[in-house]
């Protein structure tokens, strides 16, 4: 076979394998549609995230699994060839102990290592989780609530929209959500400080740690075209804001969400003699929290 007719029958075969696939998420209770909500391929690094209204569109084989995540409600997989409809269940939410406390905010403290640099994570097109562990030490107990996430953020476009997720750590990995509704934050354009309140959840520093995740938004606000330049020839792609700055760390404390599973990112040994930051390091968000009482 030539190779002008073998490409001729792998375009014929990812035309029948590969389409555009559309369908909306909606609510099992109200039926209403459920916005943002993230989608991926099971087990592939392919997804997107429901519109305002809803409605999603995705480039895949209507054969393979989807992954359906969004908080308040049940993760769903299904085949979108069942039905275009995706119906998500609320969750029940269990509270056996609930302990009503006023914080005090006479102290504060503020934890983690992140500093300001320019190297950024960019989504792609993704909808990533993001995460950073933030392990407990004997001396929080003076300051044990969160208060403020601090994150530093290098977007593209003016008024980019991601969530905010904390999360327990259960067998080293993030587990349940410790909130209970969504929490967006707007970003300026440009390199910024990100500083987001979460004191009214009253959330207490679990003993084994606990995990500040900053979720992508695969959405049209967010979206934008990325410029560069590849062998002395300008490229673009499509890319989606805000861009995150990076950290390096010796430590393995930072964890990614895709494909509807958690990954521990992991230190890239390298054996030549060091000279770059990221060398013998791990990848981590900048983000830090900030204690009270």
């Amino acid at each position: 076979m030539t190779d002008k007719r073998l490409v001729w029958v792998l375009l014929l075969i990812s035309q029948f394998t590969f389409s555009q696939i559309k369908g909306v998420v909606k609510d099992s209770l109200t039926g209403n549609p459920i916005p943002y909500v993230n989608i991926w391929v099971e087990n592939e690094n392919i997804g997107t995230t429901s519109e305002e209204d809803g409605t999603f569109e995705l480039k895949t084989s209507k054969e393979k699994k989807l992954v359906f995540s969004v908080l308040g409600f049940e993760t769903k997989i299904c085949k979108l060839s069942e039905t275009s409809e995706i119906i998500l269940n609320p969750t029940v939410y269990q509270l056996d102990n609930v302990e009503i406390t006023k914080l005090k905010n006479t102290k504060e403290l503020e934890i983690g290592d992140s500093k300001k640099i320019h190297h950024k994570h960019l989504s792609g097109d993704k909808p990533w989780i993001y995460g950073k562990l933030f392990t407990y030490e004997p001396k929080y107990s003076e300051t044990p609530y969160l208060k403020n996430i601090v994150f530093l953020s290098d977007s593209e476009k003016k008024d980019a929209k991601l969530k905010i997720r904390i999360f327990q750590l259960k067998d080293s990995l993030p587990d349940e959500d410790m909130l209970f509704e969504d929490v967006f934050v707007t970003v300026k354009k440009g390199m910024r400080k990100n500083v987001v309140d979460i004191s009214k959840y009253k959330i207490k520093m679990p003993n084994n740690g606990i995990i500040i995740g900053l979720e992508w938004l695969i959405i049209e606000e967010n979206k934008y075209l990325y410029e560069y330049t590849y062998n002395k020839t300008k490229q673009s792609t499509v890319n989606y804001a805000p861009s995150l700055v990076i950290n390096y760390s010796e430590v393995e404390n930072s964890f990614r969400y895709s494909g509807g599973r958690w990954i521990k990112s992991k230190i890239n040994k390298i054996k030549i003699k060091e000279t770059k930051p990221w060398d013998n390091k791990v990848m981590v968000p900048a983000i830090n929290l900030i204690l009270t009482n």
